[in-house]
Order: C-alpha cells, then sequence, then structure tokens
C-alpha cells in the first residue's frame, strides 16, 4: 500500500491513515483481538480469536464496493467467521485474497505481491 499511494513506512502512522482515507481506502482486521505467541499468523490461537463486527461495518458504510484480505489468514477467518453471519447481505461487495506483505512470505518476490495489490488500485480507478 506504501508504494501504491505513496504512504510509506517514512510517515507516520496517522499520517499513513489519513493518506489512505483521502484515496478511498480503509483498514480493518478480521481479527479484533487474539492470542499470538510470536508474529506469524500460525501462530494464533483459535480459541482466542474475537471477530470484528462486520455486519454493523458494512451496514454503516453501504458504500463499500471491495474487500482485500492481506493473506490467506485473514481471508479463512473471514469466510468461516463472517460470511455465515451476513446470511447473503451485502452481495455487492467484491471479496479478494491478496498475498500477506509480511515479510514472513517470502515465497512471493515483492515485485509480485506489487502486482499482485495493484488490483487495489486499479478498482479505485474504475
Amino acid at each position: 500500500m506504501g508504494e501504491l499511494f505513496d504512504v510509506g513506512s517514512e510517515l507516520e502512522y496517522d499520517k499513513r491513515i489519513q493518506r489512505l482515507s483521502q484515496c478511498g481506502i480503509a483498514l480493518w482486521d478480521v481479527v479484533s483481538s487474539a492470542e499470538r505467541p510470536g508474529s506469524l499468523d500460525s501462530s494464533i490461537v483459535e480459541a482466542s480469536v474475537e471477530i470484528n463486527d462486520f455486519y454493523k461495518l458494512f451496514k454503516n458504510y453501504p458504500h463499500i464496493q471491495f474487500v482485500y484480505f492481506n493473506g490467506a489468514k485473514a481471508a479463512k477467518l473471514f469466510e468461516q467467521r463472517v460470511l455465515p453471519i451476513l446470511k447473503g447481505d451485502f452481495e455487492q461487495i467484491c471479496y479478494e485474497r491478496l498475498p500477506s506483505t509480511s515479510p514472513a512470505n517470502a515465497a512471493i518476490c515483492f515485485e509480485e505481491k506489487l502486482s499482485r495489490w495493484s488490483s487495489v488500485k486499479l478498482a479505485l480507478e474504475r
């Protein structure tokens, strides 16, 4: 996101969020809280996972058209724990799993990640 929208890590966090918002982007995690010893998603203790209220989010912001997941774990948790709650509402929203931007995801090079994440920018230009 930093490369695509000129919101690199050299900016303070609040400034990055402000710039993304100006571009029409909001950031929200699937998980509101969880136990995770270490930094890898695979370390998340499933029984401790609490999910954010996407029903309320989508109800309060009906203009949301796209949801992009930063990696497989976020997409999987959304599919398992959020979609059943939505019960077919908000069918206008498109969902897409993108490769994790984490440095731990070394199986995909930066250029490939950037190329795949460019779909966010393309969606906003439509």
